[in-house]
This record gives C-alpha cells, structure tokens and sequence, in this order.
C-alpha cells in the first residue's frame, strides 16, 4: 500500500480515506483542495482503491475542473492496478463532478 501518511504530509490535506473499507463506499474527490491539485485528486483515488477490499467497491466522485476522467484517471488506475480492478464511467453528478465504480 501506498505511503499516505508521507503524501498527506506533502500536500497539507486531511486524507479521503484513514481506513480499509469492507463494503460499497464513496471516496469524495470533490473538496477544494482536489479542485486545486489533479495530482492528489489521482493519488488519493489510487489510495482509495488501495483501502478498498477484494470483493468490494468504491466509487471515485471526482471534480468538475479536471473535466471527464478518461484524460487524467484511467491511465493511473491502469498503470497501478492492471486487471486486479476493474472500473467504469458511472455518469457525470448534478454538481458537475463524475463517479468512477471499481471494483477490486
């Protein structure tokens, strides 16, 4: 797993996550600080996948300013996780976000 505690420190932001979820959860990518910083918007997603168990989902809501994620997402997931996940575009929010559904 990724060190978080070292990246959370770089960036001065409270985590997404702080616990390895069991079941269906929702990683809020929207905050401020996502909108501001597409790198910790992709490495908070990456650790929300890292944080979620086999057998189990996470949808990634992510920011409106970075746009559609296919341009900056799917490439990191590819490239950290291979066929260990799998994920798909869900739709685009009212609040003009977009979710992301892995499954690990």
């Amino acid at each position: 797993m990724a060190d978080t505690v070292s990246d959370r420190e770089n960036h001065g932001t409270e985590p997404v996550t702080d616990h390895v979820h069991g079941s269906a959860w929702a990683a809020d990518l929207e905050r401020p600080e996502h909108a501001a910083d597409r790198e910790l918007l992709v490495e908070e997603a990456i650790t929300a996948v890292e944080n979620t168990v086999k057998g189990s989902l996470v949808q990634l809501v992510t920011h409106e300013a970075h746009g559609h994620p296919s341009a900056y997402l799917y490439e990191p997931l590819e490239e950290t996780f291979g066929d260990a996940v799998h994920w798909e575009y869900v739709c685009q929010c009212n609040c003009g976000g977009h979710i992301v559904r892995v499954e690990v």
